[in-house]
């Protein structure tokens, strides 16, 4: 099984996913949102403004880039990216992007992962972005623009309806992002339908090993925390197989904290999957 590049999962403080402390899960959430869609780009849009007053790579409570992606990896991209990182895993980190390839980002935030993506596919490939957060694309095109990623190309979307052709990518990633929709199943499909005939999904995400209460799965703070939406890895995995994938694979799973005290948080785990479109 392959590991996430430099990752510490323990040490994760997501500002957005995964939960943590210093205002970053869900115990220190605040939103006025009370609609699950209006609160997630609430809360994206305020890691948004973290990430455009970030100045340099920053490594305490409340950003994860540095618990995830290698110091080599961050000195490619900007700090406004990093700053707003909010994932729980690093897919490019294992995703074996190739020279030339399309590679399209779900919920793609400031943009780091579609940066580390462009430096691996060179100017032949190209990388897409998709976010439905105006503030993040808004920042996302500003750290283009300061990197001069002209391979890199950000849309507004949403990740069941992503505005782009069928068959557009070689390889579609996402980063703890298939946890905040309420229909996975269409999140799945709508990959199949973007991948090319042989491509691949790699995608990071947070996931439980026993069913969440129901209390849970109805706390908006909850699920704008990538917790409450957290499928049953079982379960999360037959809706990729179900969606016609083959050859799927977990690549990483690691325990978000198997040390809390009600045991469905234990349960709590973040995943890497990779799996392939059908030739």
């Amino acid at each position: 099984m392959k590991q996430l590049d430099e990752v510490q999962i323990s040490q994760l403080d997501a500002g957005g996913c995964g939960g943590g402390s210093c205002g970053c899960g869900s115990d220190g959430v605040e939103l006025k949102s009370t609609n699950l869609n209006d609160a997630i780009q609430e809360r994206y849009s305020q890691v948004a403004q973290r990430g455009a007053s970030t100045d340099v790579i920053d490594t305490s409570c409340c950003s994860n880039a540095s618990s995830l992606y290698s110091e080599s990896s961050l000195e490619t991209v900007t700090p406004q990216a990093a700053g707003a990182s909010a994932g729980c895993g690093n897919p490019v980190g294992i995703a074996d992007v190739n020279e030339g390839e399309t590679v399209l980002d779900l919920g793609s935030g400031g943009g780091i992962d579609c940066f580390l993506a462009a430096n691996a596919t060179g100017p032949e490939g190209h990388v897409y972005g998709v976010d439905m957060t105006p503030e993040m694309l808004k920042l996302a095109r500003s750290n283009a623009e300061k990197l001069d990623a002209q391979n890199v190309t950000f849309l507004l979307g949403k990740i069941e309806a992503v505005p782009l052709p069928d068959a557009t990518a070689d390889l579609i990633i996402s980063n703890c992002v298939i946890a905040l929709a309420p229909d996975k199943r269409m999140v799945f499909d709508e990959i199949y339908r973007l991948l090319k005939p042989g491509g691949r999904l790699v995608v990071s995400d947070i996931v439980s090993t026993v069913e969440l209460p129901e209390e849970a799965r109805q706390d908006t703070a909850e699920w704008v925390s990538c917790i409450g939406g957290a499928d049953l890895l079982s379960r999360y995995l037959d809706r990729i197989n179900d969606t016609g994938f083959e050859n799927t694979e977990l690549l990483t799973d690691t325990p978000l904290n198997s040390e809390a005290d009600d045991p469905w948080r234990a349960s709590l785990r973040s995943v890497t999957v990779r799996a392939f479109k059908p030739e």
